[in-house]
């Protein structure tokens, strides 16, 4: 997801008078443009940086929604809204097949040792912000029985 597809959709929604959105997206752009910050490339920011930026907010937001007190459903209703705006904008993560495929193809010879702690480090290095590490970590432990 590159940055100013965000900015656009931001724009977009202050168009439609969509101010709810509008904020969703804000946040997102911001979060973006703090990582290019914080990494050093403010003017040019990697679209894997973007995509990872934009899953860390998802993340946080959807644990917004599980720690949400079950009573306070405007608040709930909210975070929910705010997951599904953030969704939109998610790159798309590889599935559990698709990860065992992978490791099977690519890390063969890591899996043959067993040591989970190594595979996850080598793995993690080569699919994060591609795939669900709890997904990852999954197939990992599934592999090594």
């Amino acid at each position: 997801m590159k940055l100013k597809e965000l900015q656009d959709a931001m724009i977009a929604a202050m168009k439609e008078k969509d101010k709810f959105k509008k904020d969703a997206i804000a946040s997102l752009v911001s979060a973006v443009k703090k990582a290019g910050i914080d990494a050093g490339c403010r003017e040019n920011i990697p679209d894997d940086m973007a995509d990872q930026a934009i899953l860390k907010e998802i993340k946080t937001v959807k644990e917004q929604i599980d720690t949400c007190p079950a009573d306070r459903t405007d608040l709930l209703e909210e975070y929910r809204q705010r997951y599904a705006i953030m969704s939109e904008f998610a790159p798309k993560l590889l599935s559990a097949e698709e990860v065992r495929a992978i490791l099977q193809e690519k890390f063969a010879d890591v899996l043959a040792t067993k040591d989970k702690g190594k595979i996850m480090k080598e793995v993690m290095a080569q699919l994060k912000g591609k795939a669900d590490g709890k997904i990852i970590n999954q197939v990992v432990a599934e592999l090594t029985k």
